[in-house]
């Protein structure tokens, strides 16, 4: 056994255990680090200099760069470390827009945060900050190039976890800058929607798309009628704006009733939808042995992903439609054969962790009629500022229910918001077993990026494979894990019948729409999902009384086909207004 090795932080004895560099073991002795440019899951860059630290016989270092050893004494918090942060944050100030009131980053932007934590009530520099340059032609992102501080962090973001590459620096020196290629709008560059590059943004440089007001236009319209549902992964992060933890689906609820929705539903129930129709898809291929593997197509991102870098691989995309898709498909046919007013006009909101829901939303292949099947998607950051807005005290709401029938679901569909939830979903379905995720599927559990297994299905399951087969399954989160999957599919190295495919890293739960939080936290919030689960009386998306009385009524026939599916042909240019 190794002997111990330790080190010293401000005098403080601290063991070194695999850290991989100084501001871990500063963190480690109960130090926060004031940061801009680092995130334990993206390299290392150390560009923004806030994190140094004084060391001993050797000045000052980074510490988010520098390796701590054995023997080693630093000071994190000196007049000199104080004094040259304070510099770097007013030398930042001076070329930083400073309409902090009506950012959208507003109490949650780092730059702010550090400034008042370092008592500057001061900037010496006149401000230099450029125009404001707004790029709002993504249905997803709006983009502030006057907010930037040059901390990279959201191109880190787009190349090494996404592998989408649609922003880089441009420039050098002072006229350095974040640009998409050739300095188009964002909605030109092959951004797919995906917003992890807001979630990482210290600032608000980048920020989702604000809807909220065409939702308050539609609420205060007397001659509307406005139904909404809620995504599961919400329910699980909106808590964490208000202070609370866990599952807060019944204040949602009730806060939604509050602000002024008519009809309140759960995505959930779409969810188990797609759990029927995608295990029908899967083992209809597997038994004629074609067009594998089968990648699911819940998540919007994915598909454009794969609409513009595998095109050849969209006859492998699950037709199914979203859960978010097939539940407003199903509201929308509700509404059109409600009889009454015809002055009334329906109005359909969504919910949602994801930004690329926004872009999903309206494609030309969910429109009918004159009308989007989902009217507005507001995510779960925009909902908490509606929450704000109209003065509820989230925390002192009493919980109340979902409207029947669509507000009726499984633990199955409630599990969709963490990586491996579909899969374990559907294969409860194809096996006819109930809550499988603590017994044979427990390594579909996790924030891991790729995760496999294979499964020897039943003589008889309850898809009406006839045949007995083991069916192989990759679940992956993260664009640049599915990208090299992908690779190692067509290259012959791997063989899948079924590959789920979520874009945000650990799936909904950390997605672009949600609140920013740390991988435990992330797990956090997956745990809190299959608490949810456990607490269902109903386990699988076919023991749903809801979805069955569908298909023998709205879904009767060829109307299931209709409603629920879709086909991806080629990239619709929908990112742009």
């Amino acid at each position: 056994m190794s002997e111990k090795s330790y080190m010293k932080v401000d005098g403080i004895r601290v063991e070194i255990a695999g850290e991989r560099n100084l501001l871990e073991v500063a963190r480690k002795a109960g130090v926060e680090m004031p940061t801009f440019c680092y995130h334990s899951e993206l390299s290392i860059y150390g560009a923004c200099r806030m994190c140094v630290v004084e060391i001993e016989g050797a000045g000052l270092e980074a510490s988010c760069s520098a390796q701590p050893r054995a023997g080693m004494s630093i000071h994190t918090n000196t007049v000199r470390l104080r004094r040259y942060r304070k510099n770097i944050l007013e030398m930042l100030l001076a070329n930083h827009c400073r309409d902090c009131t009506t950012c959208e980053k507003s109490r949650q932007c780092k730059l702010q945060e550090l400034a008042l934590r370092f008592n500057l009530d001061d900037v010496r520099f006149p401000n230099k900050a450029m125009d404001h340059k707004i790029d709002d032609q993504s249905l997803c992102l709006t983009r502030d190039s006057s907010k930037c501080i040059l901390c990279g962090d959201c191109i880190r973001m787009c190349n090494e976890i996404q592998g989408v590459g649609a922003i880089d620096f441009a420039g050098r020196g002072a006229s350095m800058r974040v640009s998409a290629i050739f300095d188009k709008p964002l909605a030109e560059s092959g951004c797919v929607g995906c917003g992890q590059c807001a979630r990482v943004c210290p600032t608000g440089a980048i920020v989702v798309k604000n809807d909220s007001a065409a939702v308050w236009r539609a609420l205060e319209d007397k001659n509307s009628v406005v139904s909404v549902q809620i995504a599961p992964a919400v329910r699980v992060a909106l808590g964490d704006a208000f202070g609370l933890e866990g599952d807060c689906s019944g204040l949602i609820v009730a806060a939604l009733r509050r602000i002024g929705f008519d009809v309140v539903y759960d995505t959930a129930t779409g969810a188990d939808l797609t759990v029927i129709e995608e295990a029908s898809e899967l083992m209809q291929r597997v038994k004629e042995k074609k067009a594998l593997p089968l990648f699911s197509s819940c998540c919007p991102a994915w598909v454009t992903f794969c609409e513009q870098r595998y095109p050849e691989l969209l006859n492998c995309v699950s037709s199914c439609r979203s859960p978010m898709q097939m539940l407003a498909s199903l509201i929308r046919e509700t509404e059109k054969n409600a009889k009454g007013d015809d002055e009334i006009k329906y109005v359909h909101v969504a919910i949602m962790p994801c930004t690329a829901k926004k872009a999903e939303a309206a494609r030309s292949e969910f429109r009918a009629a004159d009308a989007q099947d989902v009217d507005h998607v507001l995510t779960t950051l925009e909902l908490i500022r509606m929450i704000r807005e109209a003065g509820i005290v989230f925390s002192e709401l009493e919980s109340e229910a979902l409207d029947y029938p669509l507000g009726l679901f499984s633990g199955a569909g409630v599990i969709f918001g963490a990586a491996g939830g579909v899969t374990e979903a559907v294969l409860r379905y194809i096996t006819g077993s109930g809550n499988l995720s603590f017994i044979n599927y427990e390594p579909l559990a996790g924030l891991e990026g790729v995760k496999t297994l294979s499964l020897a299905l039943p003589e008889e399951g309850e898809a009406g494979n006839a045949a007995a087969h083991t069916i192989r399954i990759a679940v992956v989160s993260g664009l640049h894990n599915a990208d090299e999957l992908i690779k190692h599919i067509k290259a012959g190295k791997e063989q899948f019948d079924f590959v789920e495919v979520m874009s945000c890293p650990s799936g909904c739960i950390n997605g672009g729409g949600q609140p920013a939080a740390s991988p435990a936290a992330c797990k956090e919030r997956g745990h809190s999902l299959y608490a949810a689960d456990k607490r269902n009386s109903i386990k699988r998306s076919d023991l749903n009384p809801v979805t069955m009385e569908l298909y023998k009524t709205v879904l009767k026939g060829e109307r299931a086909h209709e409603l629920l599916h879709v086909r991806y042909g080629s990239i619709d240019k929908k990112l742009q207004r």
